[in-house]
């Protein structure tokens, strides 16, 4: 998992077992954080399709950002994993971004207007 920035760091997933595994490794290092929280990219490139699982990770890992201030993008959702989004109704929880670097340009909009 690469930190981007010192502020930011990017995650691309694949399908499980590795979805589920990435998702934790990310919550478990947010909740053990010290200092100011990072934002998160999570790159959903090569994730085919999302469990009920996987939904109750990414809203945990929303909510844990939330609370420390930090930000959430997720970026390059196939149709499959859009579809299940839109249905959940995730797609009006969650921000998107086409690609990695979009989405690591909304993040730096968010920290610009949270400073302002």
């Amino acid at each position: 998992m690469p930190d981007w920035s010192e502020d930011i760091i990017v995650t691309e997933l694949a399908d499980e077992p590795q979805l589920s595994e990435e998702l934790a490794i990310v919550i478990d290092r947010l909740i053990s954080s010290e200092g100011v929280m990072p934002s998160v990219v999570v790159n959903f490139t090569n994730v085919t399709y999302v469990n009920s699982s996987n939904l109750a990770q990414l809203l945990r890992l929303k909510r844990t950002l939330a609370e420390g201030g930090g930000h959430l993008r997720l970026c390059a959702v196939s149709d499959e994993v859009w579809s299940v989004m839109m249905v959940t109704g995730l797609d009006k929880v969650f921000r998107f971004a086409p690609d990695p670097l979009t989405a690591l340009a909304g993040l730096q909009m968010d920290d610009s207007d949270d400073d302002g």
